[in-house]
Order: C-alpha cells, then structure tokens, then sequence
C-alpha cells in the first residue's frame, strides 16, 4: 500500500527526530509570539523568518539533490574511471524509487536527524506565524491575547490544517 504523501516522512521517521523538530518548531513559534508582545507588534523579526521559511529545502528537495549529485558523479566514474561505476547510479535510482512508493529510503534518517524537515512540517511553522501576525484574526478560535497562548494557539491550529 502507497502511503499518504502528507504523513509519510513523519510515519517512516525516528520518533524521536520527530519530537525534536516539532520542539524545534514550537521554540521558533513560541520566541516569535513572545518577541511580537514583547515589541508591540514589531514585525521586522517575523517578516525575517516568514523570507527563511521560503527558502528552507524541506526533506524531498534534499533527497533529490543529493540523488541526483551521486548519479552525475556515478555517471562520470562510470564513463571515464570504471563501468562498475554504474552500481552507485542504479543504488540511488532505487533508493528514489522506494522513497515515492513508500515514503522511506536508507538516507531519510540520516537527513531528519540533522533536522531537515517535510514540506508540511514548514508550513504549519508558517501558517502559525502567520496567524500570530495577525493574518487570521476575527476567525473562530484565534485568542487576541499575547505571548505564549497565542503562539501555542497558532501552532495547534497550524498543526490542524
């Protein structure tokens, strides 16, 4: 069975590489609402963050790059040094493989560990940021307090989208 794309990298993650980019992720949010009150409203921070949030390569980008710098480099030795070479292009090319019809692959521990994160993982930090910029006020269950309730608020409600 294929698993859903949105929970994959999280279900065939360590456990505890989860809990430490999710605490990782409540830190950011929690300093970010903690400063925002502490500023009154200064944005320059968040606006700061919100700019490295779009440039963060989540876990499939890393995947891919590091695949495809192997194949080339497989490819070369192949061409020029030796033709057992082709082994490395054709490891990577399955690990790729078993990464999309399963959501795991040798290298996706090494690489949640150091912290990369999924593609939702780096949303729900930027939807909550964005909640605590004020984006989503007047909704539904979007506390007006400050501070630490309003970042944990934010990211619940990010986490739930």
């Amino acid at each position: 069975m294929i698993p859903d794309t949105a929970a994959r990298i999280r279900d065939h993650s360590a456990d505890s590489a989860n809990a430490r980019i999710d605490d990782e992720t409540e830190r950011r949010v929690l300093t970010a609402a903690h400063r925002l009150q502490e500023l009154q409203g200064r944005m320059h921070d968040l606006e700061s963050r919100l700019r490295d949030l779009d440039g963060e390569w989540d876990v499939e980008r890393t995947l891919m790059a590091n695949a495809a710098t192997l194949t080339v480099i497989g490819s070369l030795l192949t061409a020029f040094v030796d033709r057992r070479f082709v082994v490395i292009p054709a490891v990577v090319s399955s690990f790729l493989l078993q990464h999309a019809l399963q959501g795991w692959c040798p290298p996706l521990p090494l690489f949640r560990r150091r912290g990369v994160r999924s593609a939702r993982e780096i949303e729900e930090e930027r939807v909550a940021l964005k909640a605590l910029r004020g984006d989503f006020d007047g909704l539904p269950g979007t506390p007006a307090t400050g501070g630490h309730d309003r970042g944990r608020a934010a990211l619940a409600a990010a986490r739930r989208a």
